[in-house]
């Protein structure tokens, strides 16, 4: 059962990996084209009566929103294929697209399209493994039974089984999101934030940056504000924390810790991870905390993020971007401080300082580190 579930979830995470370039795509289209907007003062190039405008720019930019949204729009097809094609090969490519595209109509939401993707490829494996011809009929499985009963069998189960409640759970969640406000918004953006600083790339930073990233097709910005502000502050945190504690790391920490900034700059969460690993029960606490409260605080003085971009060339496409930073830079600094003082000087590590003005005995050295 354990391996059912793991297998279940690589293949989930198979989908999201070819996901997000799609989604990252499509919302930095739609978020030049509105940042081109506002320079005339137009607050919805997505509308149509822009199509029309006498100005040829402001006509190129409603197209363009439009492109991002065209690409934005396979999110879901996208995400169900490639669950199928991680569980049965290019075999579910076509029943996940199908079963995606119902998803997407009947708005079942990113659970529905998970939903889809499993079911696609689970069917088409079965097919595959328990379908059996003479061999001169073999070829009809792979090129007709496959795409024929596993597309039908995925939009079945799909309309008439599981894309209903998920339907109503992903209209429910849109509302819920957005009746949020206050304190109650606060919250939500703190335990997004946590959950992206947890695991650093993992499943829960996954599960919860993606859906994030889900709800910007409903226009629901504030988790996705919360999700990009937690992905950055953990690397840039802990790589501050290097600097500021210098002679509490080692070299190879202070090293990581340099490199651990540029991936936050740019938006990589996992430059935090050599640190996690090294002291778990000191550092996730740190970043969890830290995650939470830039993305509570963003959220709580009304920055929005409407792009899945958490990198810095995407901080002043930000509405109230100097809140946004400044969130960034609290969070920061809250993990770089409390890293830094819940560390002890050697952190289970030799950090003993060498005087570099002696011939340093490297044999010695590594039979007392030893010892």
């Amino acid at each position: 059962m354990k391996t059912i579930a793991n297998d279940m979830k690589n293949h989930v995470l198979t989908g999201i990996s070819y996901m997000i370039p799609l989604v990252i795509a499509g919302a930095v289209i739609m978020a030049i084209s509105r940042v081109g907007g506002s320079l005339y003062g137009i607050t919805d190039i997505w509308d149509a009566s822009h199509a029309e405008s006498g100005n040829s720019l402001i006509r190129l930019l409603h197209s363009i929103d439009g492109f991002g949204g065209t690409a934005l729009g396979l999110m879901f097809p996208v995400i169900s294929a490639f669950i199928a094609y991680s569980v049965v090969d290019k075999l579910g490519i076509a029943p996940g697209l199908v079963g995606g595209m119902l998803v997407k109509d009947i708005n079942a939401g990113f659970l529905g399209a998970i939903a889809a993707g499993l079911i696609a490829g689970y069917v088409c494996l079965f097919i595959r493994n328990h379908v059996k011809l003479p061999k001169s009929m073999a070829s009809v499985v792979p090129v007709f039974l496959i795409p024929v009963l596993g597309t039908l069998s995925t939009v079945l189960a799909i309309n008439y089984v599981v894309g209903v409640p998920f339907a109503a759970l992903n209209v429910g969640l849109e509302n819920w999101l957005n009746g949020l406000s206050g304190g109650n918004q606060i919250i939500m953006a703190a335990i997004v934030g946590g959950m992206v600083g947890f695991d650093l790339g993992g499943p829960v930073n996954k599960a919860a940056v993606t859906t994030a990233m889900a709800l910007l097709t409903s226009g629901v910005y504030a988790p996705n504000t919360a999700a990009q502000v937690a992905i950055i502050i953990p690397p840039i945190g802990l790589g501050l924390a290097t600097l500021f504690a210098k002679k509490k790391y080692n070299n190879e920490l202070q090293e990581a810790g340099k490199s651990a900034i540029i991936m936050g700059l740019v938006g990589i969460s996992e430059g935090a991870i050599p640190f996690a690993v090294e002291s778990p029960l000191k550092v996730i606490p740190t970043t969890v905390i830290g995650s939470a409260i830039g993305s509570a605080m963003a959220v709580g003085l009304g920055a929005v993020n409407q792009a899945p971009i958490s990198g810095f060339y995407g901080w002043f496409t930000v509405e109230k971007w100097p809140i946004y930073v400044l969130s960034i830079a609290v969070g920061a600094l809250f993990v770089a401080i409390s890293s830094a003082l819940l560390r002890n000087k050697d952190a289970g590590i030799d950090t003993t300082i060498i005087d570099l003005d002696e011939e340093f005995d490297e044999e010695a050295w590594e039979e007392e580190w030893q010892s």
